[in-house]
Order: structure tokens, then sequence, then C-alpha cells
């Protein structure tokens, strides 16, 4: 190496490292002037990459009174970091593959909201729609700051033909956030909210979890399973609490007899896509979209929709080695 390169390999090193401090400067006053929660939460080191996150912050349930307000509707914590709210379409009557789909297989509307360190709030969320309600609402969403990453479909041929497409905010206000929202909400058939029914479920829960390796729940009559990627991911500078937009879940709806339909979704980073195909299709489950949720993440997910029919012990036995390829770790 010349003189000339080694001078120059110096000047590249002090630049980088003259740039990392800056980057730590510029971002010690906005933790340091976003109170007490702010001092608990230190930056996220993004996954393979060479810069710090903003981390989220816990908050309670009656910190989102006013998001509850504007969206018209309460609802619940999730880890202590997300404010989560259910808008089940109880009024579409939908049939796929032969099935009648019920709001909890795969009817559900979904939002969070997340407060940051810095002080702003995060707005994420998949939404189901009719095919004659989507222009309409993403108009609307557009003229309120709604971002939308993705638009894809759950299920095959279904009846009604129906659309979900993934809405992202940022802001520091959480409330116009929740009112942007609502505004393609109220364009869409979407009915009132009303107390999750309490149905049983017909279906060998307890061999399942076996099989899957991870503890179930039952809600609105569906046995839900829910895995967490291990890596932080960060979606732009903000670090995302673990199982927001990066889970894989499936959910088992009973059809008498042992027997259930599985509406689930794989969160899975690019080198584990090819594996998780393939071995799902070994196994006799159908492939339903292959695309992103998110637009700036970081490492980058990929995520596959799938569908099956059949004995729900022999569908988890069919989906635990596609679990395994991912680096995933059972929820709760």
């Amino acid at each position: 190496m010349t003189a000339g390169e080694r001078q120059q390999g110096t000047r590249t090193q002090a630049g980088t490292s003259r740039r990392r401090l800056l980057a730590a400067a510029a971002a010690a006053p906005v933790l340091a002037g976003a109170g007490p929660a702010a001092a608990q939460a230190r930056p996220a080191r993004a996954a393979g990459a060479d810069r710090w996150a903003v981390e989220p912050v816990h908050t309670r349930e009656t910190e989102w009174g006013g998001v509850a307000h504007a969206l018209g509707r309460g609802g619940n914590m999730l880890r202590g970091l997300i404010y989560h709210t259910g808008f089940p379409r109880r009024d579409l009557y939908v049939f796929s593959d032969g099935v009648h789909v019920t709001p909890g297989l795969a009817l559900g509307t979904h939002v969070a909201f997340v407060r940051y360190a810095d002080g702003s709030t995060m707005l994420m969320g998949d939404v189901v729609v009719t095919e004659d309600e989507i222009q309409q609402v993403s108009e609307a969403w557009q003229e309120h700051g709604i971002e939308q990453t993705a638009l894809h479909k759950h299920l095959l041929a279904q009846s009604p033909d129906l659309w979900w497409t993934h809405v992202h905010a940022h802001g520091h206000d959480p409330v116009a956030l929740a009112r942007g929202l609502r505004a393609g909400f109220d364009r869409t058939g979407t009915p009132p909210a009303r107390p999750p029914e309490h149905v049983p479920v017909d279906l060998d829960t307890a061999a399942v979890e076996a099989v899957l390796g991870v503890k179930g729940s039952v809600e609105d009559g569906i046995f839900k399973c829910l895995f967490l990627r291990r890596e932080t991911i960060v979606d732009g500078h903000l670090a995302l609490p673990p199982g927001l937009g990066s889970t894989s879940a499936f959910n088992f709806q009973p059809l008498g007899g042992g027997r259930a339909a599985l509406s689930g979704d794989f969160a899975m980073v690019a080198d584990e896509v090819q594996d998780v195909l393939r071995t799902l299709l070994r196994g006799g489950i159908n492939l339903v979209e292959l695309h992103n949720h998110h637009l700036s993440e970081h490492p980058r997910l990929f995520f596959t929709h799938v569908w099956a029919v059949g004995d729900a012990v022999e569908i988890a036995r069919a989906l635990r080695p596609a679990v395994d390829v991912t680096n995933v770790v059972p929820a709760g």
C-alpha cells in the first residue's frame, strides 16, 4: 500500500467515525427531552445495519382514550407497548373453497398504535375492504396522510371479492392519526363494535399445540397460534415492538370432526422464503400470496399467506417444518 493510499484510508475511517458521533449527538437531545419513559428506552441496534433506531416505550390503556374516541371503539394493550384495536367485518358473508369464513378466521381488520421515546406515535394496520370499497377508502386515507404499504389477498377464490391493505402513519398527534384512519373506515361497511362471541372450539387444541410447539389461544371461535421474529425489526428509524408487523400467525376455524380451515401468514427474511414455500407445498398447504407489508423495514421481510382444509393436527404437522426453517419464537 502506498503512502497516499494509507492516508486516504485514514481519512475514510475518520469520516466514518465522525458521522457516527454526529448521529449519536443528534439523537441525544431528542431522547433527553422525551421524559422519564425515554430514559428507560435506549436506542435499539438495527439488525445487520450500521445505525441505531428509536425504541418504543411502555404505555397504559388509559393513555389512549383520545384514540379510542376517534376510532369509535376501545382497544387493548399488547405486551405493554402496542395499543391494539380490532374491527371484525361481521357485515360480510364470505365463502372460500366451500368454507364459510367467519370474521375471526380471516376477516379481522386490526390497527396498532405505538408511542416512541422521541414522543412520536406510529400507526400500523391491516384492513379488510371489499372490491367496491377499496378505491374510495384509499382516496380518504391519502387525503388524511395515511399511507398504504401493501394491497393483496389473504384468501384464494372468495365471494364476495375482498382485498387486504396495510396502512402506516407516523406523527406527534395520535388522535389526528386515528381520525385519518377513521375517515377511511367510514367509507366501508365496517359495523359498530360489539363484544366477541364465545363459541366453543371443537378441535384437539392440545395436540395442535404439541405439534407446533406453541401455546395457542381461543378468540371469537377461532384457535390461534402465533410466532414472533427473533430480530429487532426497524421501520425507517423506529424499532418495532416484538410482534408488530413481524409475526407468523395461524388461525384454525373448526369445521367439525376434528377438521379445520387454516388461514395463516408466514413472516420471513429473503433467505428463508424458498425453503418455506417448498416445505409448505410438500405438506399440501396452499400458497395464496407472497408479498411485503412494509416499505422501509430492516431486515427486509416477506410474507406468504397460506390456506388449507383438513384434519387440524395433520395441518399442524405440515406447518411445523416450515416454521422450523424461520427465525421465530413462540409468542407469549
